[in-house]
């Protein structure tokens, strides 16, 4: 090998140290400027992501502190592991078992008693006198994503009640006023629809309830949201099996923070939903156009006050497609839930079922007319609808939360603020001790009294004249809520429920298929009273 070779490397070595010590380029120095001062920018960036994100965390361990200090004074059963109590989230598809052990802890630790939900505290509270008194304070939800159920952002239902007030109040009188004035012309034209519409299944005999009242409750807020129109719409039954699929699942796929998109299941409800809200978008371009809905049909929509209304009150990330999808679900789910009930009791009880009819031909005088202010008269009638929904209410928990202070109630327990605070509607509904021995039964006179300027000698008090009570006066009835944070639509669904009911009494009788179910007689257990059994009924039609 040759001695050149062997010099090479180090001849190789002397060169790249003499470009080391040589001074550098002005461009190589301006590179080296920019990383450095592009390494120091990172380093600041990082630690001060570092210090915010570790306050934030040492702000909301010292908030759960503070939280769990203040919820330590409130009875209840100790937490069995880190993660709280999680039979009750376990059993959170099962409203029965939640509801029982919640009656079991009330019985063992009184009427406040506190839970653990992870490092959430859960507070429950089954005394009325605490019920009204926390629920006029607890103006609150806890925080959401600001979708009701994934059907659009509304503001209707944001956690904060200051961001809610004005348009509750705004709507309340929408519907209290301008679309109960328009709930009497409706009934007999829902009848009609619906009646057509099951008219295949009728001519068999017998029909199933459940579908019967989900059909009434559906075309009802439909029409008397858009207007009469909305039951000659050629795509009403769509938008009724897409909003039905929708509610059949909808609270497992809102209860997610970050969609589930790895989910299949997921991808078809959210197809399902961008159809129904195409369809929403239709209704209402009709009613802000006043178009007809088709060119077969003379109908106009009719319902753009009350789009006005959510115009009027909504921000910049809301929309009012999304308003009135909400309105429209929660309408529908609870008229066809409370209208399904009504019947099964009324068909149960053929004895109350006479003494309607007979009301509604006292209070009607033979006239077929049939307006909020004859309904308000029918006081056996609207005492059967408080019943049911007495019973069996639509929601059987009710929460709140009160994000800015805590509730300092009389009795001297203080309930912390952004706590969890739950209300077992049904298990205060059937309590005997509020209600009485008879509480798990169906008695509509518990919201009847005595007329005594009526009585006289008759010491029957089926046909004697009775007084209807006001049930809010009772603070253990809470199918509708109460205080700040009340259903807004509470006269407005019991006085179009009770006009639907009136309206089809004065039709048909309303019998159960012998043998449609084995036990048609709901049922109770140690805690809970369990949802009536669906039968098949018939109408007979009534001679006039």
């Amino acid at each position: 090998m040759d001695a050149c070779d062997h010099s090479r490397p180090y001849t190789l070595l002397i060169f790249l140290i003499g470009r080391l010590r040589s001074p550098p380029c002005p461009a190589s120095d301006g590179w080296s400027f920019l990383r450095d001062y592009s390494d120091r920018a990172t380093n600041v960036f990082l630690w001060i992501s570092l210090i915010a994100v570790t306050a934030l965390l040492l702000k909301r361990i010292a908030e759960l502190l503070l939280l769990w200090a203040r919820s330590a004074r409130i009875p209840g059963p100790p937490s069995p592991s880190f993660f709280g109590h999680t039979s009750l989230v376990s059993c959170s598809g099962d409203l029965t078992v939640c509801l029982g052990l919640l009656g079991r802890v009330h019985e063992k630790y009184g009427p406040v008693v506190k839970l653990w939900l992870g490092p959430q505290p859960l507070i429950s509270l089954k005394d009325p006198t605490l019920i009204r008194e926390v629920l006029k304070d607890a103006k609150d939800k806890l925080p959401s994503t600001g979708w009701a159920f994934g059907l659009g952002r509304c503001g209707l239902f944001s956690p904060s009640f200051k961001k809610v007030q004005k348009m509750r109040e705004s709507l309340a009188m929408q519907l209290n006023d301008k679309l109960l004035d328009r709930a009497h012309a409706v009934p007999l034209k829902v009848i009609d629809c619906v009646m057509e519409r099951i008219r295949s299944t009728m001519d068999k005999g017998y029909l199933d309830c459940s579908s019967f009242s989900q059909h009434m409750g559906f075309y009802a807020i439909g029409a008397l949201i858009f207007g009469e129109g909305f039951l000659s719409w050629p795509k009403v039954a769509i938008y009724e099996e897409l909003l039905m699929m929708i509610a059949s699942n909808p609270r497992l796929w809102a209860s997610y923070n970050i969609p589930p998109v790895w989910k299949r299941g997921f991808w078809r409800y959210w197809r399902l939903r961008m159809r129904l809200r195409t369809l929403t978008q239709d209704i209402i371009s009709h009613c802000r156009t006043g178009q007809k809905i088709s060119s077969q049909v003379d109908d106009v929509m009719a319902g753009s006050f009350l789009l006005e209304e959510f115009d009027g009150h909504l921000s910049l990330n809301e929309e009012p497609c999304g308003s009135i999808m909400g309105v429209m679900f929660h309408g529908c789910l609870t008229v066809s839930a409370l209208f399904n009930d009504i019947l099964i009791w009324i068909a149960l009880h053929l004895d109350i079922q006479e003494k309607i009819y007979s009301e509604i031909l006292a209070v009607c005088n033979g006239s077929a007319e049939l307006d909020s202010h004859n309904v308000q008269r029918m006081h056996i009638l609207l005492a059967v609808v408080y019943e049911s929904a007495r019973l069996l209410p639509r929601r059987p928990l009710l929460q709140r939360c009160s994000l800015g202070h805590d509730l300092n109630l009389k009795t001297g327990i203080t309930l912390p603020a952004k706590a969890l605070y739950v209300i077992p509607v049904q298990l205060v509904q059937t309590d005997n001790i509020i209600w009485g021995d008879d509480a798990c039964q169906f008695n509509p006179y518990r919201f009847l009294s005595k007329d005594d300027r009526h009585t006289g000698r008759n010491k029957d008090p089926v046909n004697s004249s009775f007084v209807l009570n006001d049930p809010n006066d009772n603070a253990a009835f809470l199918p509708f809520g109460s205080g700040s944070r009340a259903c807004i639509g509470q006269r407005f669904s019991i006085l179009s429920i009770a006009t639907l009911c009136a309206s089809l009494l004065q039709l048909y009788e309303i019998r159960i298929q012998p043998g449609s179910v084995d036990n048609p007689k709901p049922t109770t257990n140690t805690w809970v009273f369990q949802p009536l059994p669906t039968p098949k009924i018939a109408f007979v039609r009534r001679a006039r």
